[in-house]
């Protein structure tokens, strides 16, 4: 007899999305069955909330997203922000300072929103290790601010995570990466990560998808231990270690597959549809 997990919480690069950054109609179809059989489906991503694909949640019915590494956790189409722990603002501003000295891409999430330094533009179009959707991704949801330390000392704005995106070699060397590990270091209060594509993630200290999941299923009144959690990076390790089922994709990097319950079929062959038809179907 199948256990019961009554929620499954989806990353979506890597993971939902397969890699031209669009949800199959296999992968869809599944979701709709498991939904109507009374599973509820949860995005955790990355992403800030403007990021999300909110056509395809609302054809999907997905209501509820754990955002920004777990940063954030909103009501969908609503834009509801039920928790959100932010980095302070003074401190990030002059992290931000010294990370900006490398010729590097960086992103702000603040609030659900994203935004861009204007001197990082050139550097993300340059960046031809990642996949051109992703690309026209970031570059289509990002505000371009002039100078973003500026902002977030003259409004005060605390911050939901930063994503720094780095050059790489013909040889597959990532560029100033170790560099701007040695100034988040000096930091004790963000924990960062790779994301993917050997980028570097950073939120406050003890935020992960896993906090967010866990604060979901209280939302919710269900145990952590009738999750699902599927995911390819290492952004979702926490997320699959603590659900009661952790799936890795096939895609993913081999410590993670390491620690999962289990591996499903990778984010091109409709691994998420593969996992459905398992465990809630």
């Amino acid at each position: 007899m199948k256990k019961q997990f009554l929620l499954a919480a989806l990353d979506l690069d890597g993971t939902l999305f397969n890699s031209k950054s669009s949800i199959s109609d296999k992968n869809k179809k599944a979701i709709k069955a498991a939904s109507a059989a009374g599973t509820t489906f949860v995005i955790a991503t990355g992403r800030p909330y403007n990021g999300l694909p909110l056509d395809d949640m609302k054809e999907l019915g997905i209501h509820y997203a754990i955002n920004t590494n777990g940063a954030s956790v909103y009501k969908v189409p609503e834009k509801e922000c039920l928790f959100e722990s932010c980095m302070p603002w003074k401190q990030t501003a002059d992290l931000i300072d010294e990370l900006l000295t490398l010729p590097i891409h960086m992103d702000l999430f603040l609030h659900g929103s994203a935004y861009t330094p204007d001197v990082c533009k050139k550097a993300i179009e340059n960046m031809n290790h990642l996949p051109k959707e992703l690309k026209q991704y970031i570059l289509s949801t990002r505000t371009l601010v002039p100078n973003i330390t500026e902002l977030l000392r003259n409004e005060h704005q605390d911050v939901q995570k930063v994503t720094m995106n780095f050059p790489v070699t013909e040889d597959g060397s990532v560029l100033y990466r170790d560099k701007a590990m040695e100034i988040l270091d000096r930091y004790p209060d963000v924990y960062y990560l790779s994301g993917g594509f050997g980028n570097l993630e950073f939120t406050k200290k003890g935020i992960s998808k896993a906090k967010g999941l866990s604060f979901l299923c209280d939302y919710l009144n269900l145990s952590i231990e009738q999750t699902i959690a599927c995911g390819d990076s290492e952004n979702d390790l926490d997320i699959i270690k603590a659900a009661g089922l952790g799936i890795a994709m096939a895609n993913a990097p081999e410590h993670v597959k390491a620690q999962a319950d289990e591996t499903a079929p990778s984010n091109d062959e409709d691994g998420v549809a593969a996992i459905i038809e398992k465990w809630l179907l």
